[in-house]
């Protein structure tokens, strides 16, 4: 009976130590690279980790590839969510190109401001085409009420992205190039022979804080290797949208399949990307999420751009232009009910 007792105290045991270790990789992953660089830079200051690097027992390799840049901050500032405005996220030709095009002061000024502008006088102040006006009037519109809405008091605070890094196309391919150097300067190798002959050596204090020491190393470790490898997929996966900005090239991928291939917990790679974003090769930051859309999100994108570019088509029509242009065969339903997710009026009204 005692004998079953130990047993059962060392599974508890070790099972406490790994929802332990699975609480500090997850407040971990949440970080913001801020913050995580700060974390970073305090345990390579301290006296235990520069007596590992000293011994040889730990050392850094560089990342394979590992490019950097300095943030641009380009995109005048838009802070409106793309859930619900698929062109804010076309970064080529549409939207995006025509806003800065007319240039932020004016943008401001017949756009934003209380200033009462007919279209016309939009278009001649902006020297952009009648039509045009109308687009941009109709999209700060629709960004305003949904500002409404997520700023009402019950709705939660708005979220504060870290930015990690930008893509630039090189060669008609996307890369990468991160923001802190420090971060992504490499990654952490622990020699085991060397390690074994260092803490014979400590006091058992001392060696205690060294074993503290090597498990922090290796959740920042794990940390950065799978935001690193994460990102490596999404630009490898996402790159047609990446090169082309158009929404609609997007490919569906969910967090599960993208935890799937790294090989970690699904909830893991939730809080990496929940909080991150990306400069888009074309000066816009949007979250990680853009780069991991659902089936449905791709989809209205792409009904949205089939119906902005011929409105009268039908819901047939439509439905038959998705399966042609993309491959995507949905029902009749399914059409209308994106259709009105995306606030499109039915084919005689738009």
């Amino acid at each position: 009976m005692k004998h079953g007792f130990k047993l059962t105290a060392a599974a508890g045991a070790r099972t406490s130590a790994s929802l332990i270790g699975a609480l500090k990789m997850a407040q971990m992953a949440s970080m913001s690279e801020a913050e995580f660089e700060r974390l970073l830079k305090e345990m390579e200051g301290g006296r235990v980790f520069q007596l590992l690097r000293q011994s040889g027992a730990l050392t850094l390799s560089e990342f394979p590839a590992a490019r950097y840049a300095a943030r641009k901050y380009a995109g005048y500032g838009l802070n409106l969510a793309a859930g619900d405005l698929p062109e804010l996220a076309d970064g080529k030709g549409d939207l995006v190109a025509l806003i800065q095009g007319v240039g932020q002061e004016k943008f401001e000024a017949c756009f934003l401001r209380d200033a009462v502008m007919s279209d016309v006088q939009r278009a001649e102040e902006c020297d952009i085409t009648v039509r045009d006006a109308e687009r941009l009037r109709d999209f700060v519109n629709r960004a305003f009420i949904q500002a409404e809405f997520e700023s009402a008091p019950q709705a939660p605070a708005a979220r504060v992205y870290s930015a990690v890094a930008g893509i630039e196309i090189k060669d008609g391919e996307p890369e990468l190039a991160f923001f802190h150097r420090e971060i992504w300067k490499g990654r952490y190798k622990v020699d085991g022979e060397k390690l074994a002959a260092l803490l014979p050596g400590m006091d058992p204090e001392e060696r205690a804080r060294a074993e503290r020491v090597l498990k922090k190393i290796e959740f920042a470790d794990k940390r950065k290797t799978t935001l690193y490898r994460a990102l490596e997929i999404l630009v490898s996966v996402q790159a047609d949208y990446l090169v082309t900005g158009e929404p609609g090239r997007r490919r569906p991928l969910s967090q599960k399949t993208l935890a799937k291939n790294l090989e970690v917990d699904a909830s893991v790679i939730n809080r990496l990307v929940s909080n991150k974003s990306i400069q888009m090769p074309w000066g816009m930051e949007l979250p990680m999420t853009a780069l991991l859309p659902t089936s449905k999100q791709v989809n209205l994108e792409r009904l949205y751009a089939i119906a902005a570019e011929q409105p009268a088509l039908s819901d047939e029509r439509l439905r038959s232009e998705l399966r042609s242009r993309h491959g995507v065969d949905l029902s009749r339903r399914s059409v209308a009910q994106y259709r009105k997710d995306l606030s499109l009026a039915a084919a005689g009204a738009r």
